[in-house]
């Protein structure tokens, strides 16, 4: 085997302190100098077995790079410690691109997995994310409910109400239509009986018959005046030519015939109900004392004796034979007879 040449003579340099000062491979003083060794094939025996290793120059920068990798694998498993010690999640390391540091972990061992960690956040973020949903579905179903219900009361009262109108409108119909139909029948009870007593006053104005005739009404009953000694008109004054006949008003007897001071000549008639008719101021009388006479018979004739101003005829009635007399216009009226 042909051997190699020897290799020239470096010229001498003292060695130089590593600069690296991480781990072992710091400058000791005890060390160096260092010379460059060249092996040959008669220097080094081959070893049977065994790969040939060659020796590296400049060692400080391969120990510090081992001293490097077995801290950061020092430093990984410290921390894969503490996250199983404090039971949180692993912190990823990013490895630095350094030489021969990627050599010392292998590549097919997983890195420490975060995702767990991770899921379980995001499934307690869904859960959130889940129940902040359903929160505002059951706000939502509330208010729609309430909604609803407020909608539904609306809708009760307003048909309420309708209802209520509609049986007031009908209540109140049916009231208008009794006042219309009461009235009606009132209406008609009272042309009923205005048709029978508008058929009595015809019977009886068959019966009854005004004093006389061709006359003028100058006072009434109640009419006040200082020519009357009482004050006030206790008669009703028929005003015609002297010697006008006067007429019985109804069948009777006669009570009275003759002088009668302020009533001058007077005649009273007293009539089958006791009520006295009295005729004053007569010109003549053509009756006596207890003869009977029908309605429409000549009793005297109109005259101006006594307290008189002109020539007429004073008639008052008294009902029952009373001394104070009653309307005789009302009377005559009540006997079909229209003064």
């Amino acid at each position: 085997m042909a051997s190699n040449p020897p290799a020239p003579e470096a010229p001498y340099a003292p060695a130089q302190p590593s600069t690296e000062t991480f781990g072992y491979g710091g400058y000791r003083t005890d060390e160096g100098p260092w010379e460059e060794w060249n092996p040959t094939a008669e220097s080094i025996r081959p070893v049977r077995g065994k790969h040939r290793v060659a020796k590296q120059r400049g060692g400080g920068f391969a120990r510090s790079s081992t001293v490097l990798g077995v801290g950061v694998i020092a430093a990984v498993s410290a921390g894969g410690m503490a996250s199983a010690n404090t039971g949180k999640a692993p912190v990823s390391i990013s490895m630095p691109d350094l030489p021969g540091v990627g050599s010392l972990i292998s590549e097919d061992e997983p890195a420490p997995e975060a995702a767990p960690a991770l899921a379980s956040f995001g499934s307690e973020a869904a859960d959130a994310d889940q129940s902040v949903a359903d929160a505002g579905e059951a706000l939502r179903s509330r208010i729609m409910a309430q909604a609803e219900s407020q909608k539904t009361q609306v809708e009760v009262k307003a048909a309420a109400a309708a209802a209520k109108a509609k049986a007031d409108a009908v209540v109140k119909a049916e009231k208008e239509a009794e006042a219309k139909a009461a009235a009606a029948k009132k209406k008609a009870a009272e042309e009923a009986a205005a048709k029978v007593e508008a058929a009595r006053l015809a019977e009886l104005a068959k019966q009854y018959t005004l004093p006389t005739s061709s006359y003028t009404i100058t006072s009434t009953f109640g009419q006040a005046g200082s020519l009357w000694s009482s004050g006030y008109h206790t008669g009703l004054d028929f005003a015609a030519p002297t010697g006008t006949l006067i007429k019985a008003v109804h069948t009777g007897t006669i009570t009275e015939a003759g002088w009668a001071g302020a009533y001058g000549y007077r005649t009273i008639l007293t009539l089958d109900d006791g009520t006295e008719i009295w005729f004053c101021h007569q010109s003549s009388i053509s009756v006596s004392v207890g003869q009977k006479v029908a309605t429409g018979d000549v009793i005297g004739r109109v005259g101006a004796t006594g307290n008189v101003t002109g020539a007429h005829l004073h008639l008052e009635v008294h009902a029952n034979g009373s001394a104070d007399g009653i309307d005789p216009a009302a009377w005559l009226r009540s006997k079909g007879l229209n003064p």
